[in-house]
């Protein structure tokens, strides 16, 4: 469905997949690009031009692939309108209803728009692990799983108050820098370095990004899987909780 429907319109479609990505790779690159020059050096926390280009190159591509406030918007517009009874009637739930369209959708934008930063990368002779990308591509779809779990927990807040939209702007800044999208994670002071490269939220962008790059080790990728574990767990706890009590709240008002 979720495949289906984003090809049924194909401009838009197109500027999702392919120019949009492009000009925010352009943005990132020359921001990184004019902060290393404006410094005077070559490197930066240890690292030096080409490590910030790649990360800039593949950040941005990430970034977009584990971002859900589409689906999370619509969520939330079921519930307000009354549109999720139809849904609670079909054999699958309200959560894997929009689980599978989330990574469906996903999916396709990988498998379309993959090619841009390998292409960057190329040109701009920019590191790259190339035999990393498949245990990286495993990571990012674990992480869609915990990120739609978090956005389902947003969007249960529509049970109980009238512009839960407001909460989606303030996660997806919050996760915007705790996934080390606008910066990379090991930049910050300790001990807040070592809290955020631990935490689930790191595997959005900093872990898968900088394994691919060269800037993390095995390791520490394998150890984010299991981040990943426990803030989904931690998640799946509260988005159970919050959505029996909405649907009882939900149920009660006859709407």
């Amino acid at each position: 469905m979720a495949v289906h429907s984003q090809l049924e319109y194909r401009v838009n479609f197109a500027i999702d997949v392919l120019i949009q990505p492009v000009l925010s790779t352009t943005i990132e690159v020359t921001l990184w690009m004019a902060i290393l020059t404006g410094m005077g050096s070559d490197t930066l926390g240890g690292f030096g031009r080409e490590a910030y280009l790649a990360y800039a190159l593949w950040s941005t591509f990430v970034g977009r692939i584990t971002t859900n406030w589409m689906y999370e918007f619509t969520m939330i517009e079921d519930i307000d309108s009354g549109k999720v009874n139809s849904i609670l009637v079909r054999p699958i739930s309200f959560y894997e209803f929009y689980l599978s369209q989330f990574v469906g959708y996903k999916t396709i934008c990988v498998a379309m728009s993959l090619v841009l930063p390998l292409i960057a990368t190329y040109i701009f002779k920019a590191p790259l692990i190339i035999e990393r990308i498949p245990l990286m591509l495993a990571s990012l779809l674990y992480y869609l799983v915990f990120i739609h779990t978090v956005s389902f927990c947003v969007a249960c807040f529509a049970f109980f108050i009238s512009k839960a939209q407001s909460f989606t702007a303030m996660k997806n800044l919050a996760i915007w820098i705790l996934a080390g999208e606008l910066i990379p994670l090991d930049l910050y002071p300790e001990p807040l370095k070592s809290i955020l490269i631990h935490s689930p939220f790191a595997s959005g962008v900093y872990i898968p990004v900088g394994y691919i790059v060269g800037r993390i080790d095995t390791p520490l990728m394998l150890q984010s899987f299991v981040s990943i574990t426990l803030g989904l767990a931690c998640a799946g706890a509260l988005a159970s909780l919050l959505w029996w009590r909405g649907l009882k709240a939900y149920t009660g008002t006859g709407a």
